[in-house]
């Protein structure tokens, strides 16, 4: 094994090992903050590919705007910001026996999707980062503006769920 292959494995574990701590912990804000570990993680897999524009997007998108996101609705909406019992719906085995088979799936998918395929990003464009951001901004522009004003909407739905003084007039109300 190379080195830049066992700093791979390594920031795997880790992405992984933090990704349980965030569906196994009972402080919703601990839980976001174990999330930016993960996704911190997965940032540098893509750096350690030589994948420098995809790992900027990663910390832009998901840490920079899906986690802040998460924190704003926690904060918010008055989320319990301590432990919480309510977080814990006893279904534990359940979600361990569909969480094995979804994993079980996603291998076998990309096990037998990706078995073949090579692509030599040595001697063509499409690897670069040039070639990753045309493609992008050729075809995902679409789908990124859908994602802004979808995390748009998030957001001005925990500012209204948040307010106390939205809602039904109340008696003596003028």
């Amino acid at each position: 094994m190379t080195g830049a292959e066992i700093v791979f494995v390594l920031l795997g574990v880790v992405a992984l090992a933090s990704a349980v701590v965030v569906v196994t912990t009972k402080q919703l804000v601990r839980a976001a903050l174990w999330l930016v570990v993960s996704f911190g993680a997965i940032a540098a897999c893509f750096l350690v590919l030589t994948a420098e524009l995809v790992a900027w997007v990663q910390v832009l998108i998901y840490v920079g705007a899906v986690v802040v996101l998460l924190l704003f609705g926690i904060m918010l909406t008055r989320a319990p910001i301590g432990r919480s019992s309510d977080l814990d719906s006893r279904n534990r085995p359940a979600a361990i026996a569909v969480a094995a088979a979804t994993a079980g799936i996603l291998v076998t998918v990309l096990v037998s999707g990706f078995q073949h395929a090579y692509v030599d990003v040595g001697s063509s464009v499409s690897g670069s980062a040039a070639g990753i951001g045309a493609s992008v901004f050729r075809y995902w522009v679409l789908p990124f503006e859908v994602l802004s004003v979808l995390l748009l909407a998030a957001l001005v739905g925990a500012i209204v769920l948040s307010r106390t003084d939205i809602g039904p007039p109340r008696d003596g109300d003028g």
